[in-house]
């Protein structure tokens, strides 16, 4: 069994690991990419003409025309949760497996948090930046975690973690959710409008998807109290950055921070980042040791299992999988 592992040399030594490489290598012939871009289509179909299983990162996308080009592979493994950019339809069309890493970074995400909302309350970075540039910094007023209102939009597994978290910060929690159930009454699970209304902190947590694009918009951050702070670790489509940077400019909410947004890698967008009232960070809410060692040594099982004819969990259109072993 041959595999490419998609992810360049920084990708590799960032999200996959030699842990997981070498338990890819137990298994099967390994190719790797050596190119310092991300493979386009025609690269990928290139890369893998021998293989039969490709180990993607999330910047390789899957699009469709690659399935009919490859006749040998068998799978389309992603070491991600986000599938997005793979056209799962094609792949089902040429009986190829698509399969997805489950999210072993919701501690890793559930902290970069805690940490952006005390930044943002407290002033470390701005003051910081001071410090290095020989200015001597304002000292002002901050505001505590402890008794202050967040809003976490989306009750997934980072969600339902970032609020316990907050409960033992003796915080108040709100939820803004209308497909989840939250049977913990420490909590109050409110429509987004008051949760956007009473929250100190704006927590953006939700999935993206057609029905999330531009969920917080300029009617979303009109809503905002002027003292509050908008943060995003989800993706950057839930967010209309024009009216974003708007509302930052004319103070009309007092910050945000980002590690995501619209830019290539769903990187913050640099304009957007560069704002005095801004914290970003380059995507790395999931880059601890522990968060992407969780999915690279998922795909080392997957592709373990695939190798077997057996479809392993996270399997995604197993009912069109035909190119089995």
């Amino acid at each position: 069994m041959k595999v490419l592992l998609a992810h360049t040399p920084e990708m590799r030594r960032n999200y996959y690991g030699d842990r997981s490489l070498n338990g890819l290598r137990a298994i099967a012939d390994v190719i790797l990419h050596e190119g310092d871009q991300a493979l386009d289509a025609a690269g990928l179909v290139t890369a893998a003409k021998d293989a039969d299983i490709i180990v993607a990162d999330r910047m390789t996308e899957g699009r469709g025309e690659i399935f009919a080009l490859l006749p040998r592979l068998r799978a389309f493994v992603r070491c991600a949760v986000d599938i997005r950019n793979v056209d799962v339809e094609a792949a089902s069309q040429a009986g190829v497996l698509v399969t997805r890493a489950g999210p072993g970074f919701v501690q890793a995400v559930a902290e970069l948090a805690v940490g952006f909302m005390v930044d943002l309350s407290r002033g470390v970075s701005r003051t910081t930046a001071d410090y290095h540039a020989g200015r001597k910094p304002e000292a002002r007023m901050g505001r505590q975690l402890a008794g202050s209102t967040i809003g976490i939009i989306g009750y997934g597994s980072i969600g339902r973690y970032l609020a316990e978290i907050a409960k033992v910060l003796r915080m108040e929690v709100l939820v803004a959710d209308p497909f989840a159930t939250v049977a913990d009454t420490a909590l109050r699970h409110v429509a987004l409008e008051e949760l956007l209304a009473a929250s100190d902190y704006v927590v953006c947590l939700a999935i993206a998807n057609e029905q999330t694009e531009k969920l917080i918009g300029e009617a979303a951050l009109a809503r905002m109290q002027k003292h509050a702070v908008f943060i995003n670790l989800s993706r950057g489509n839930l967010v209309d950055e024009a009216a974003l940077a708007k509302a930052l400019l004319e103070n009309r909410i007092a910050g945000a921070a980002m590690d995501v947004g619209r830019a290539p890698d769903q990187m913050p967008t640099p304009e957007l980042a560069k704002l005095p009232n801004v914290i970003a960070t380059p995507h790395v809410g999931g880059l601890t040791p522990q968060a992407i060692e969780y999915q690279s040594l998922e795909t080392v099982r997957q592709v373990e299992a695939i190798s077997k004819g057996e479809v392993p969990p996270g399997a995604v259109n197993a009912e069109h999988w035909t190119r089995r072993p």
